[in-house]
């Protein structure tokens, strides 16, 4: 890939006189290009030949006497209008900064990136290899118009064979030529054009003069064939010098029978064909790898030609109109030699415009090939594209390009190729205008183009203009072209581009995130349209991937935001340690395919640091709700990087392209029995920081051993049924009645319905629990939850389960108060034996069949089936004295021991809602 530095760090400001600039051209290991061409020679030159083509010589009389003299100036504004804003854009955005070789092409990727760019600059060199060839195909045609052995008038050697198979060898060998002259370099096709500029000119200046110093006269017209194959009567064309009359009959349009192709012309097949006369705007910025100063150069060259060129063809289509009549302009599209002082320097116009119309086409095209080599956007298909000779000239591009332009002279007539051409012009004229929008919109600190006659509305227009016409010209071409488009960026999305160059999409998503940010009112939010943002506390990744992938499941749409602190103070360090740790862990972030950002701190503990994360995580509206812990307990931590296909890594640690692999950039998990970063005080004190914060909190056990197919981001279409178990009672405060109603219980409804509604978890079935007093009469709390659950729309098997009975809580259940157990109001033993027995209840219902739920058996016990998958659990709040924490984590370790995957929740927030 190219390798993009700013031109800046190569300024040499130390120990200079003066500043010394970058050569910023398109080098190879050959050497680089020199960059000596002028604006005059460089820009206005090539860009004016271009534009006039063969179209001034040979199909002025075509489009004045197709469309006639009004709808011919509405073209001819309407072209020049959609060039002018194009113009437009190109200056903004090369007066912006250094433009390399490319041209266009290293505008519009630099802007929109290597896909849009890659698709749009093989597209417009396309259009270049084909415009080329309609340049030399209009070169054969004015050749055989007056030397070929079918040729007729009062002059012409006839002495040259026609034929399809004539007509491609002509055109080969003046390829030949074309290609030999953009072989040897940009100073020959330089002096080359200057020559052609000038013949050119005095061809016009001829042309012009004899407008008004010859006499009218009449033309005789080439006998057409007729329909049957027999020749039409000869028919006169007339001269009539400026005549009111004339110009009155040609005012309006006379569409007929084009008599190159025998079609029908229309508003569109003109159009086409006088602006890909038109087109060549951007044969200046093509050069840009070889002007001295391509900043300047190319926004003063390319207005002059644009202006130059105006007047020209607005002065030729009035003179032929007051002077010419129609069947002239119909029937002759070559009548400027017959009305001409001296026929001969019209013929060489022609002649020279051609060929330098055909010499730009093809430099441009080598220099967009050359470019699109360098950057390897397609890899070893454009290879020999990157030969360079010792003078920095891309020979191998032209050779590739010489090549292209010879099978597309295979096409034949001129007519054929045009609206191919425009549609591909086009393309890439919008892209450049939607490259100047994009910057305009992102209002990037750095866009302020030296050029500042253009604003979003130019662009914007530009940008319509340039696909209506698409449209109008070639319906099917223009839709071609933008499949073609889609295409290619597809494959280059696929190989994958340089991330150095720069997009401006990241700018308009800056720029349109931020508004949307401001606009997203806190004080506006609503139960009914709740949803979990996830602050998920890692670590060490390694021994985190299924609980940063179960978290994942679980946001439904929302914030999720990984969030890890670095022990230690900034005041004792060099510089900041954690800077450089973004960007392993925003590749952890693509390598595991979760949807999450990153927010890392330092902090002397990781409590404090819990604390600066939960309360500057996120922005305006959207910041974390919900604090996700891995649970603090004696299990080995297990390398999840060693077993996860995702994280598979070459044996020498090294990636392809050089950068180190992502198990090198994490430490090992921690060894059995070593010190840890965090106190089982300071992890209850988190959570209870947490909560004070109104945040809920969800401490997750054993997520290792999750079934992998329910952490894919697939289906969950699977042959093993699992259950997903809630219990929205907190079993360490036993008591019946309606205690699951509580905001903590239906917090934890809501969780275990959100994970249904991912694919990996459809086909699990979602159990609720509905804990019974030892004397509370079954049935009627059942009830009153399924109308609960039918309120909020949750599908679910409810199942009734006695719990008290036979232990120390059945005793005065009506005499506990919420946090006895957890606050040493009861004694230890008796705390660790309720959890014991709730252990036990939990565990007991693991893998047993549905309970009284829809299609379920009614009861408590059932047949063994399915096993749990993940189980939720209610979270009791930590006790009031800090004292009491770690009793109170050991509680939790009894409860929740041997259950399998486990979240054990507490929520603060209400998150269901019954309305519509």
């Amino acid at each position: 890939m190219a390798n993009e530095n700013s031109p800046l760090l190569a300024y040499r400001l130390l120990g200079e006189e003066g500043v010394s600039f970058p050569a910023s051209g398109a080098g190879g290991p050959g050497g680089a290009p020199a960059r000596k061409l002028s604006t005059f020679l460089g820009v206005v030159v090539p860009t004016v030949l271009s534009m006039f083509s063969i179209v001034v010589f040979l199909r002025i009389g075509f489009v004045v006497g197709h469309a006639g003299l009004l709808q011919a100036l509405a073209m001819l504004l309407v072209a020049y209008l959609i060039l002018a804003l194009t113009v437009l854009s190109v200056c903004a955005i090369a007066t912006n900064g250094a433009v390399r070789g490319g041209g266009a092409y290293f505008m519009i990727s630099r802007t929109l990136g290597p896909e849009v760019g890659g698709s749009i600059g093989l597209m417009f060199y396309l259009a270049n290899v084909c415009g080329c060839a309609v340049s030399l195909l209009g070169l054969v045609e004015a050749m055989l118009d007056v030397f070929g052995a079918d040729a007729t008038g009062s002059s012409g050697l006839r002495t040259l064979p026609q034929g399809y198979g004539w007509n491609l060898l002509y055109g080969s060998l003046l390829l030949g030529l074309v290609g030999g002259v953009c072989t040897l370099g940009a100073g020959l096709y330089a002096r080359a054009s200057f020559l052609t500029f000038l013949l050119v000119s005095g061809s016009l200046a001829s042309v012009l003069v004899s407008f008004v110093a010859v006499r009218p006269r009449d033309i005789p017209l080439t006998p057409r064939p007729g329909p049957n194959g027999s020749s039409l009567p000869p028919q006169v064309g007339h001269f009539t010098g400026f005549n009111s009359s004339t110009l009155k009959a040609n005012l309006g349009a006379g569409y007929a029978k084009d008599y190159t192709t025998g079609a029908t012309m229309t508003f569109a097949s003109v159009f086409a064909v006088l602006f890909n006369g038109c087109t060549g705007i951007m044969a200046g910025a093509n050069m840009s790898g070889e002007l001295k100063d391509p900043s300047r150069a190319i926004p003063l060259g390319t207005i002059v030609a644009v202006a130059y060129t105006f007047f020209i063809y607005i002065l030729l289509f009035f003179l032929s109109s007051f002077t010419c009549d129609r069947i002239l302009l119909q029937e002759d599209y070559g009548f400027f030699q017959a009305i001409s002082l001296w026929p001969p320097l019209v013929l060489t116009g022609i002649y020279a415009t051609s060929l330098s119309a055909s010499m730009s086409s093809l430099i441009g095209a080598s220099r967009i090939l050359h470019a699109l080599a360098q950057d390897n956007l397609f890899g070893v298909i454009l290879a020999p594209a990157k030969v360079i000779s010792q003078g920095g000239n891309p020979w191998g591009a032209v050779l590739y390009s010489w090549g292209l332009v010879q099978l597309v002279l295979l096409a034949g007539k001129l007519n054929t190729l045009a609206a191919v051409v425009t549609v591909f012009y086009l393309v890439a004229y919008a892209a450049v205008d939607l490259s100047c929008l994009s910057l305009e919109w992102a209002s990037a600190p750095n866009f302020r183009p030296t050029f500042s006659l253009f604003s979003w509305h130019t662009c914007l227009l530009g940008v319509a203009s340039c696909l209506l016409m698409m449209f109008l010209i070639s319906p099917g071409a223009a839709g071609g072209s933008l499949l073609l488009m889609g295409l290619l960026s597809a494959l280059l999305t696929a190989r994958g581009g340089p991330s150095s160059w720069g997009y401006v999409s990241q700018a308009l998503l800056f720029h349109q995130v931020r508004k949307y940010l401001l606009r997203l009112d806190v004080r506006k939010d609503h139960v009914k349209f709740w949803r979990p943002q996830l602050l998920l506390l890692v670590g060490n990744p390694r021994g985190a991937l299924p609980l940063l992938r179960l978290a994942n499941q679980l946001k439904k749409g929302g914030l999720y935001v990984l969030g890890h602190v670095t022990l230690g103070d900034l005041d004792s360090l060099p510089s900041d340690p954690v800077q450089p740790q973004y960007g392993a862990w925003l590749s952890l972030v693509d390598r595991a395919q979760v949807k999450a950002f990153v927010d890392l701190t330092l902090s002397p503990s990781v409590r404090q640091g819990a604390q600066h994360l939960l309360r500057i995580s996120g922005l305006g509206g959207m910041k974390p709700n919900t604090l996700v812990l891995g649970f603090y307990d004696d299990a080995a931590p297990q390398d999840h990087f060693l077993t996860d296909p995702a994280f598979s890594e070459p044996a020498d640690g090294i990636q392809e392209g050089g950068s180190p692999a992502l198990s090198t950039l994490f430490p090992p998990p921690r060894a059995p029995g070593s010190p840890r970063a965090l106190s089982p005080q300071d992890y209850v004190a988190t959570v209870a920081d947490a909560l004070k914060m109104n945040k809920n909190v969800v401490l997750a056990r054993a997520c290792g051993a999750l079934p992998p197919e329910r952490l894919s981001r697939g289906s969950g279409g699977t042959s093993q049924l699992h259950h997903v178990d809630v219990w929205p009672l907190n079993l360490l405060r036993p008591r019946g009645g309606p205690g699951y109603v509580d905001v903590c219980g239906l917090f934890l409804l809501q969780m275990a319905t959100i994970l249904g509604m991912v694919p990996a978890w459809h086909s699990a079935r979602l159990r609720i629990f509905l804990c019974l007093g030892p004397r509370e009469a079954p049935g009627a709390a059942e009830g009153r939850l399924r109308a609960l659950l039918s309120q909020l729309r949750i599908r679910a098997q409810v199942q009734e389960v006695v719990w008290g009975e036979g232990s120390a809580s059945s005793q005065e259940p009506e005499e506990e108060e919420e946090g006895d157990f957890v606050n040493g109001r009861r004694g230890d033993a008796e705390a660790e034996a309720l959890a014991c027995s709730a252990n036990a209840l939990v565990r007991a219902q693991q893998g047993r069949g549905g309970g009284g739920g829809p299609g379920g058996p009614e009861g408590g016990d059932g047949e063994e089936g399915p096993a749990t998958a993940l189980t939720f659990l209610y979270l009791p709040r930590p006790p009031a004295d800090p004292a009491r924490y770690p009793r109170y984590l050991a509680l939790l370790e009894v409860l929740s021991r041997d259950l399998g995957p486990t979240l054990l929740i507490h929520g603060v927030t209400p998150v269901t809602c019954t309305d519509l």
